[in-house]
């Protein structure tokens, strides 16, 4: 099977929905299928140089490849030569997999699929959901009637991860068959020795105190991720004498300004001699956070996943979500930890009944843990995905054979 991956950037600024695809090739290369990816040198909008990467020749990444184009249009992430390489070459593939909506590059890679023949498979990563398209409301609903109805109304699969992203979603008036695929999670082997003390690195590193219960935040610092949300609950849980450190970790480089908002906030707050703000973590520091941490805590106003969350299942630590990150059916079902409505009052509750609790908060960890092995893992979601493109290339097929002409 001959697989594209057509995504409009893989850079880390953009965050772990556009990293998904490199996991999810890796995984299906492994699994024996052809796969090449095809983005832009992307990096950002506020000022970033783009990716220093070859131009519009094949990059080997272990067993696939990527071809990069340059970005002439940074804010969109558009590159017209890209769309030029895609009408040249759709036939040499037999099925694509496109990663979001509202995006000029995968809006017309959309549709050059479809004028070329090739069967695709849409995944909107969230931009179908009620509250993201509040968001310049008015123009969101020209594009997405004049341009992503077609594009949807054509896609072999539309593929959603989670139950709720696809309950919730709009079409705009079309009928779609849709497939529910998480993703994966696969954390990155610690170093020996941090491995065997993760919580003794993490305060070697950040100076956090050794004596009390640690609170996680590992997120992208935006306004739907909660913070107004969360920050308060924890001021509410001092004035309640609760002992708890919090680290706050993530950044916003296509929004300084609201994370340098979010930092003044907690300086100037009860919460300054609780917290530390690392930023942007990865590597060794990234995985012994999420093993170290007693609580993970995310109460997003909406989420078409959560893969932090996913990741904190995998290593065994108790979360703390609210219902707008959803994967929190999952988190229930596998009795990984508490959900809350979006709302302070509530997410003091959960995080009042998590930090008095420090034998349970392990307890819903193991179950985590358990859970994220036998249904986050990449082997599982490729072999899920292989079979998604397979009906994809069949209903094609399908469709051709009962044409009239």
């Amino acid at each position: 099977m001959r697989v594209l991956q057509i995504v409009p950037s893989i850079a880390l600024v953009y965050g772990g929905p556009s990293q998904m695809v490199l996991g999810l090739s890796s995984a299906l290369a492994q699994q024996g299928v052809d796969v090449t990816i095809v983005t832009t040198n992307a990096n950002g909008d506020a000022g970033q140089p783009p990716l220093d990467v070859p131009l519009r020749v094949p990059v080997r990444e272990g067993d696939y490849t990527v071809w990069y184009f340059p970005c002439s249009w940074r804010r969109y992430k558009f590159s017209g030569e890209l769309l030029s390489w895609l009408w040249q070459h759709a036939g040499d593939f037999d099925v694509a997999h496109i990663h979001a909506l509202f995006s000029p590059l995968s809006t017309l890679a959309a549709k050059v699929a479809r004028w070329r023949g090739l069967p695709y498979v849409l995944r909107p990563l969230g931009t179908l959901d009620p509250a993201d398209l509040r968001k310049k409301k008015f123009l969101k609903q020209l594009y997405g009637w004049g341009l992503e109805r077609g594009n949807l109304a054509g896609a072999a699969r539309v593929h959603f991860t989670t139950a709720q992203e696809a309950r919730v979603s709009r079409r705009f008036g079309t009928n779609t068959t849709d497939a529910i695929v998480p993703l994966g999670v696969e954390l990155p082997a610690l170093d020996p020795d941090v491995a065997a003390q993760p919580r003794a690195f993490v305060q070697q590193q950040l100076q956090v105190p050794s004596d009390r219960p640690l609170v996680l935040f590992l997120s992208r610092i935006e306004p739907k991720k909660g913070l107004d949300i969360l920050i308060p609950a924890l001021e509410e849980l001092c004035r309640r004498d609760l002992d708890f450190h919090l680290v706050l970790a993530g950044s916003n480089p296509q929004d300084p300004q609201y994370e340098d908002n979010i930092r003044r906030q907690v300086e100037h707050s009860v919460l300054a001699e609780r917290t530390t703000m690392p930023g942007f973590v990865r590597g060794n520091l990234k995985v012994a956070l999420l093993q170290a941490a007693d609580v993970f805590a995310l109460f997003s106003y909406y989420e078409n996943f959560g893969i932090a969350v996913a990741e904190a299942m995998a290593a065994g630590t108790a979360v703390a979500i609210s219902r707008g990150v959803y994967i929190w059916e999952e988190v229930e079902q596998a009795q990984a930890g508490w959900v809350s409505s979006a709302d302070v009052l509530a997410a003091t509750d959960v995080l009042t009944q998590a930090l008095s609790h420090p034998e349970e908060c392990d307890w819903r960890g193991a179950k985590g843990r358990v859970y994220a092995r036998q249904h986050f893992s990449w082997e599982a979601i490729a072999a899920s995905t292989q079979q998604i493109y397979q009906d994809a290339i069949t209903s094609q097929t399908t469709s051709q054979r009962d044409r009239p002409w």
